[in-house]
């Protein structure tokens, strides 16, 4: 098992991936906020659902997902269509307009992230995914079980397992 200092670092690290997330979101369009992007690329990833599902997805408050949706939908990049299964319901997809963003938008992180790994190997690269898609699941995964207690307060978790800062 690794080290509690090792832990921090890494926790440490993520934070700092932070910084990463800006530079990529500073690409978008000057329309289109980083997290309508990232709306673009949930939707292209899952397909078409409705509006309760996208938040979930996004893991993100309903409010927030409704503002991504009203801009998107004002630039014509994703369409709302009644759900047959509920008419109180509308079905979120993404444009041919929206595709074509989103492939830009795609292209120019791309090529953004090779223009500042260009030293990396492609094995290091595929190592870097391979690892952050493992972290994302374990965290997926645990997200799924329910939020842990804030450790520090009566009858909760142990101090080890408090988040980091």
């Amino acid at each position: 098992m690794a080290t509690t200092a090792l832990h921090e670092e890494l926790a440490h690290q993520l934070t700092a991936i932070a910084g990463v997330r800006r530079e990529l979101g500073r690409i978008v369009p000057p329309d289109c906020s980083a997290g309508c992007a990232t709306t673009l690329a949930v939707l292209s990833r899952h397909g078409a659902v409705n509006i309760g599902r996208l938040t979930e997805l996004l893991g993100i408050d309903m409010s927030v997902t409704s503002r991504y949706i009203a801009q998107l939908t004002m630039l014509n990049w994703v369409d709302r269509r009644p759900d047959p299964a509920d008419r109180r319901s509308r079905i979120l997809r993404l444009t041919s307009e929206g595709r074509a963003r989103l492939a830009e938008l795609s292209e120019r992180r791309a090529a953004e992230l090779a223009a500042r790994m260009g030293d990396w190997s492609e094995e290091d690269i595929r190592q870097l995914v391979a690892l952050l898609s493992r972290l994302h699941v374990a965290f997926d995964t645990a997200s799924r079980a329910g939020p842990r207690p804030y450790a520090g307060q009566v009858g909760d978790a142990h101090p080890a397992d408090a988040p980091a800062a």
